[in-house]
């Protein structure tokens, strides 16, 4: 059975929902992306025979972050637009039922956000993982700050954060970002396998575990993203914002003055 929600699709199959952004051409975040994302879920988690989800994307990326700049950005309006967005991320990590992502490609900025809020993520190797906001000159968001140390921990989280480096799957596997590394063309179905093995179990017994595990997730992400919000209220007004997308447009170091 396939059921569309927006820009994205949800095919069920075995007690799991394959959950499939199609944004082309980069599968960039916008408020109406992420509320239908967690729309699907909702609905997800209110059908019992549904035990694990599978979180994928068409193209060649898995998601390049949110569009701060252009007219159609989430970021058009200055950060109207980003309030809400962070309104439905809270939404993302209430759902009660295990979800595995596959990343084929980039997930940056918000959409590195939106791959930590799986409990699990397959990556190819050609999977690209950056919280790259410093290089834009502004502050990490989607709950990245609090989600991502929990993931790989406070120190590696800093050097994430603080340099905007770039990781690749395998050094993601590595790094425990990612806890399976899969072909590309063996990705999704790696990834289904993953979703499969926790479908195989008592389903209230997994989300119990589960909602023990992430106990207070939702909540933490909520006061992150109010404290991030204020941070890159301000950044967003300085020189060195506009000189870090026009840099990262232009595929340069930033010539940053600190104002």
């Amino acid at each position: 059975m396939k059921t569309q929600y927006g820009e994205i699709s949800v095919q069920t199959a075995n007690h799991v929902a394959l959950l499939t952004i199609d944004r082309p051409p980069h599968n960039h975040v916008s408020v109406e992306l992420m509320r239908d994302l967690a729309d699907a879920l909702h609905d997800i988690d209110a059908d019992v025979d549904l035990r694990a989800s599978v979180l994928a994307s068409a193209g060649k990326a898995f998601c390049a972050g949110a569009d701060l700049v252009s007219p159609g950005g989430v970021g058009a309006d200055g950060m109207s637009g980003i309030n809400p967005l962070y309104v439905e991320a809270v939404r993302l990590f209430s759902a009660k039922k295990p979800i595995v992502a596959a990343v084929q490609g980039a997930a940056v900025g918000a959409g590195l956000g939106l791959a930590l809020v799986a409990d699990f993520r397959v990556a190819a190797p050609e999977a690209r993982f950056t919280a790259n906001f410093v290089k834009l000159g502004f502050h990490p968001g989607f709950g990245i700050t609090h989600t991502l140390p929990r993931v790989i921990g406070e120190q590696k989280a800093a050097l994430m954060c603080l340099t905007g480096r770039r990781l690749t799957g395998e050094e993601a596997y590595a790094w425990g970002l990612a806890d399976v590394l899969a072909p590309l063309d063996e990705l999704r179905a790696a990834a289904l396998k993953l979703a499969g093995e926790i479908a195989e179990n008592a389903p209230l017994a997994v989300q119990s575990t589960r909602a023990t595990l992430r106990a207070g997730l939702a909540e933490a992400v909520k006061k992150q993203t109010d404290h991030e919000l204020i941070e890159q209220t301000w950044l967003r007004k300085t020189k060195d914002f506009a000189e870090g997308v026009r840099s990262v447009n232009e595929r340069r170091a930033g010539n940053f003055v600190g104002a």
